[in-house]
């Protein structure tokens, strides 16, 4: 059996001047090396050639289609659309491998990648018929054909089939994780739509004064304070806690009040002097 050494430590005790500190000491030791895993090494290998040959693809493609569209358009937009034949069906293979383990997701990318690849093929065997090599064209869009039936057996060989009620199993937890992705925005929606309904029902709420106070108009309504109660408390501490719990902090309307609810002869000086006290322990 192959080994190979690596490199371990463990704490030790360690005392200098009579201080102990636990210390790591390294020491070596003997794992066994698993065997060459040879079926990983020719996926690998297989894979990495149809990575190849699909870059190959695409730079054969790209010249014969760039040719052909170069008749008619300038040479740098000619080759970049040309470049979109082969680059549509390989995002096709690249979406259905993402959705290997989904067959039913699976099956659109790959029959797209199937059309783009018929088109893509056609558009060089027409690049080998204007230019009068027809055959050539032929081969050349084989060249397209071979990239993608390599990938193909490549993706089926990686995908590894669910059996029925593993699929429904995954597919109920893919249903519940993506119903949780698609709450993130239409929370963040309907904040943004409730904080829009409370500044609009704020703004039709506040409206400007249409006649502001002037001592003139202080002096013909008297009682333009804050709503208080009707009967209120029966001594003159509590009548003065209650004005100002009610937002009443005029001197002048607090004497008013107390007048009403306690006594009609309550004076001044008495309602100032609980007012200043309740003020201060406030």
């Amino acid at each position: 059996m192959r080994t190979r050494t690596i490199v371990q430590t463990h704490k030790i005790p360690h005392t200098i001047d009579g201080k102990t500190v636990m210390v790591d000491e390294p020491h070596h030791v003997q794992i066994p090396v698993p065997p060459r895993d040879w079926d990983n090494l020719v996926r690998t290998a297989v894979t990495a050639a149809a990575a190849g040959i699909g870059l190959a693809s695409i730079a054969w493609s790209t010249a014969s289609i760039g040719a052909l569209l170069d008749i008619v358009v300038i040479t740098p937009a000619a080759y970049a659309a040309a470049g979109v034949f082969d680059l549509v069906w390989i995002s096709c293979m690249a979406l259905e491998w993402l959705a290997r383990y989904d067959p039913a997701r699976a099956a659109l990318p790959r029959r797209a990648g199937w059309i783009a690849l018929t088109l893509a093929m056609t558009a060089v065997g027409v690049h080998g018929y204007v230019e009068g090599q027809l055959v050539i064209g032929v081969v050349g869009a084989t060249v397209s054909g071979l990239a993608k039936g390599l990938w193909t057996i490549v993706l089926a060989h990686h995908a590894i089939p669910l059996d029925p009620l593993t699929q429904q199993w995954v597919d109920a937890q893919r249903a519940e994780v993506g119903g949780q992705m698609a709450m993130v925005p239409i929370r963040r929606e309907l904040t943004r739509a409730r904080g829009l309904v409370a500044a609009e029902e704020a703004a039709l709420r506040t409206s400007p004064d249409t006649a502001p106070d002037t001592p003139e108009n202080e002096a013909e309504t008297p009682e333009a304070t804050p709503e208080l109660p009707a009967s209120g408390p029966v001594t003159m501490a509590e009548a003065v806690r209650t004005a100002l719990s009610c937002g009443i902090t005029d001197q002048d309307a607090v004497v008013r009040y107390v007048r009403k609810v306690v006594d009609a002869n309550a004076k001044e000086e008495s309602v100032a002097r609980t007012l200043r006290s309740l003020r201060r322990t406030a």
